[in-house]
């Protein structure tokens, strides 16, 4: 018998409804800059973006007295307000039987490598606090009758830390947050693009952006100056990157601005893909129960002609079957389990029927075809851990259909909202990019390598390779608060500034005009499909070391071309996507310097990508015998312990590496010895004269 949940908690959580923006404080004064007349809008602190992680900064800051101001390019149109899965996790410390320990949760945090150990261990103390905060604030997390938080097992995840809300977990996360802003009287810039970071004797002094309804015929680009003693990106990952992607259209991030700004990136070469539905409908990734309740996967040729393709490559139905299941808690592709009939096997076979222009679908309203001689699907012939689920879950029905609606009716009404009712038709899916595991390079509160400067979210370079599932939702909440701490304990954003910032501006503005030029013979949309076709062939789950080398030259002439060129625009409403695009031809050259650099060196596969070599240690096996055009090498057990650095220097890219920060697990913190330094802000790492008094 299916789950009886009324249709009005089911709409609540899925209908999220955010809330409406406070109105704008009008501009301080106006400037003249490089023959513009531009508004300005001075702050203490300034966020860019309005995600999760955004808002979480945001917030903490004004309560810690600081004058902060938010810029968004689409409020409550990022990725966590817009994306997720069916029941989107947000993965926090477990209660279990005799309570958690963080020392193992950040072990399985940093389990992937290349993640710094104490940022591992923050993230895992932080979880605590994060979680009861949301709760505070109206995050309906689900409870037992005794007040534990329920819990079930994500992707790299063998305890259980991981709880939901429902598939709109992060968007509800980011209403209570919003709502906390408003309430707050936060100021919130919508429609706003930073466009260059001012820097002055080496620290932050302000963003330039680009705002259309600032438009004039004495401001034609829309620009706008917001000076700030402190600035926060929070905008999230390079969603536009990739042709194939589960990212909300108009994902740009700001890996580029922060590459022109000159911080240092690291792990840029680690990124998440898996299945999900293709971003030209609505892009939702497949994880959790649409797979745990095993539909029939197939593709369709251009002919019509339907293919039972994972016959192709499972030994058994029970295998196949069992496999397909695993998606939902093994939902991201990795290399290693394309090994012995794992769940990646998946993945790769999904990722060659559309090399062959076929198109693949899932369908709840059948049970999956059996392999050719064998038995018959049957929820009596499923691997132990797969049918022990289902069970306990009492899910024992006829159809894949009716198994979602007793385990997850939500994640049947989630697409309905979009026109797609998938109780009636097929869903078409696809392997897409998913999340950027690198971004910013961030020590353990939140700074970068430059002076006011931090980064949250996304856009921060924290998650290593691997990463429990819905780890990012919990870092972002936890460094949100940590960047907070850090900037109130400073104290210089508790005004705004009051500096002149014209000679550092009218640069910034020059900048732009080389980049805005409506001679260029290079438009942004085939600016967009170039970088977007190299990125999905040639960066995707299959990578090969010529491929890779030859993309990075192409990404680099690219490059060099706009900085020559300029990009062409139309209408002055285009100038702040012409940034973006610019911006975005140099975070692509910088994902490809790193990974060909990373390769050359003898990198093997690890996390989102297998580097395909004939000489390769790892040779995948399908049903009718090796794959060996996917041999790939084996990562490398010591690359597990650095990390690639990228930093531009204004024509080229370069990649250092550096070892993972350590932790020391022996040390023990002893009050007495250890409270003066948080009464005094020793704790912060601050220069004495900047040390807050008690």
């Amino acid at each position: 018998m299916a789950l009886s949940v009324p249709q009005p908690i089911l709409d609540a959580l899925t209908d999220v409804v955010m809330p409406r923006l406070n109105p704008e404080p009008k501009a301080a004064q106006h400037m003249q800059i490089g023959g513009f007349d531009v508004p300005v809008y001075p702050c203490g602190a300034l966020v860019i973006g309005s995600g999760a992680a955004g808002l979480r900064t945001a917030v903490e800051m004004k309560r810690r007295g600081m004058d902060v101001t938010l810029i968004s390019q689409s409020a409550w149109g990022g990725t966590s307000a817009c994306s997720g899965s069916d029941k989107q996790t947000l993965h926090t410390a477990n209660t279990k039987d005799q309570g958690d320990d963080f020392q193992d949760m950040a072990r399985a945090l940093r389990a992937g490598g290349a993640m710094d150990e104490d940022t591992a261990y923050i993230e895992a103390v932080g979880s605590i606090r994060a979680m009861a905060s949301l709760q505070y604030l109206g995050l309906p997390l689900p409870q037992d009758d005794l007040g534990g938080t329920l819990r079930y097992q994500t992707d790299h995840d063998e305890v259980g830390r991981a709880t939901s809300c429902g598939p709109r977990t992060s968007r509800l996360m980011v209403k209570v947050l919003a709502q906390e802003a408003m309430q707050l009287n936060i100021p919130l810039y919508n429609h706003t693009t930073a466009v260059k970071v001012l820097l002055e004797q080496g620290r932050v002094a302000g963003v330039l952006a680009m705002r259309h309804k600032e438009t004039s015929e004495s401001n034609p680009y829309g620009l706008a100056l917001y000076p700030c003693h402190a600035l926060v990106f929070a905008a999230g990952g390079p969603g536009e990157l990739y042709r194939d992607s589960v990212f909300p259209n108009g994902c740009f991030g700001t890996l580029g601005l922060a590459l022109e700004t000159g911080l240092a990136l690291t792990n840029i070469t680690e990124s998440q893909f898996g299945i999900g539905t293709r971003r030209e409908g609505f892009p939702w990734n497949l994880s959790g129960t649409y797979v745990q309740v095993i539909p029939h996967i197939y593709s369709v040729d251009d002919q019509g002609k339907e293919h039972h393709f994972l016959a192709e490559y499972y030994r058994s139905t029970q295998e196949m079957a069992s496999n397909v299941f695993r998606k939902g808690y093994q939902w991201p592709f990795h290399a290693s389990r394309m090994l012995d009939f794992q769940s990646s096997l998946v993945d790769l076979a999904i990722f060659r029927e559309g090399q062959k222009h076929r198109r693949v679908f899932m369908d709840f309203n059948r049970n999956p075809l059996p392999i050719p001689g064998d038995a018959p699907f049957s929820l009596d012939r499923l691997d132990d851990d797969v049918s022990q689920y289902l069970k306990t879950a009492g899910a024992d029905h006829n159809l894949p259909i009716d198994r979602l609606r007793h385990m997850n009716p939500l994640a049947i009404e989630l697409y309905k909202r979009y026109k797609v009712d998938i109780t009636a038709e097929p869903l078409e899916f696809a392997v897409n990019n998913q999340h950027m595991n690198g971004g910013i390079a961030v020590d353990i509160w939140g700074r970068t390598n430059i002076a006011g400067i931090y980064a949250v979210g996304e856009a921060s370079g924290t998650h290593g390779v691997t990463r429990p599932g819905g780890s990012a939702l919990n870092a972002g909440q936890v460094f949100g608060t940590r960047v907070a701490e850090h900037i109130a304990a400073e104290g210089r954003a508790a005004q705004a500034p009051t500096g002149d910032l014209n000679k550092c501006a009218t640069a910034a503005v020059t900048a732009l005009q080389t980049v805005l030029n409506p001679e260029s013979d290079l438009t942004p949309k085939d600016i967009r499909d170039d970088i977007q076709a190299r990125m999905s062939d040639h960066a995707g789950i299959l990578c090969t070391p010529a491929n890779v080398a030859k993309a990075r030259a192409e990404a680099a002439t690219l490059s060099a071309a706009i900085r020559e060129k300029g990009i062409a625009f139309s209408r002055n409403s285009e100038t702040a996507r012409v940034v973006q695009w610019q911006q975005m031809a140099l975070a692509s050259e910088a994902v490809l310097t790193a990974l060909d650099h990373y390769i050359a060196q003898g990198g093997g596969s690890r996390g989102a990508r297998a580097i395909c070599d004939p000489n390769g240690e790892s040779l995948p096996e399908s049903v009718n015998g090796p794959l060996p055009e996917v041999g790939f090498r084996a990562e490398r057990s010591e690359d597990m312990h650095s990390q690639l650095i990228v930093q531009f220097d204004g024509e080229k890219m370069t990649v250092t590496s550096r070892p993972n920060r350590p932790f020391d697990e022996a040390a023990k913190s002893f009050f007495e010895r250890d409270w003066p330094a948080w009464l005094t802000g020793g704790i912060y790492d601050l220069p004495q004269k900047e040390t807050p008094s008690c």
